[in-house]
């Protein structure tokens, strides 16, 4: 069998591919056009009332702005920088324990209060109210969770409740 009889065998079906190829051209075609049109109509949309000149000094505007915002956020970390180092040396650990002072009074309305920072340094707060002669107050500092005078008991449960205490921040 030669070329040219088997081309003429099979006429109909080459026919047929020819006019499938075809069919699928003409789709990809219309799905190109609409595509271009959706292009055609973003970018009048986008240059409208827009010269070349002043899409340009849009653009360096915006970039401006960015600039601006850089700065301003080194200037944010700088200040937040700042309010983290006060942080610690506020007070943020909290301990107090009542008590009464004297046996025959009661009420436990003597108390000793620990106020300490993030460095365990701070005071020891203590008021001891007798009826008779009225309050006495007094502070015991203390330096790196310890204090260099002697402390009651009630100190040492005040001063433990204040190193215990998660209330810090940062």
């Amino acid at each position: 069998m030669s070329f040219t009889e088997l081309i003429n065998d099979n006429v109909a079906y080459i026919v047929i591919g020819i006019a499938g190829f075809t069919i699928l051209l003409f789709f990809l075609v219309i799905i190109l056009y609409v595509k271009n049109s959706k292009l055609k109509n973003k970018y009048k949309k986008f240059m409208t009332g827009q010269s070349g000149e002043n899409l340009e000094s849009e653009i360096l505007s915006r970039f401006a702005d960015i600039d601006q915002l850089k700065k301003d956020t080194l200037d944010i970390e700088k200040e937040i920088d700042k309010i983290k180092e006060n942080l610690t040396i506020t007070i943020q650990k909290v301990g107090v324990v009542k008590y009464d002072a004297f046996k025959e009074m009661g009420g436990k309305l003597s108390f000793v209060l620990a106020l300490l920072d993030k460095r365990n340094n701070g005071i020891l707060l203590n008021s001891v109210h007798s009826s008779r002669e009225g309050c006495y107050t007094y502070i015991k500092e203390i330096i790196n969770g310890e204090s260099f005078l002697e402390l009651s008991e009630d100190e040492k449960n005040a001063l433990e409740m204040a190193l215990n205490s998660n209330n810090y921040m940062a």
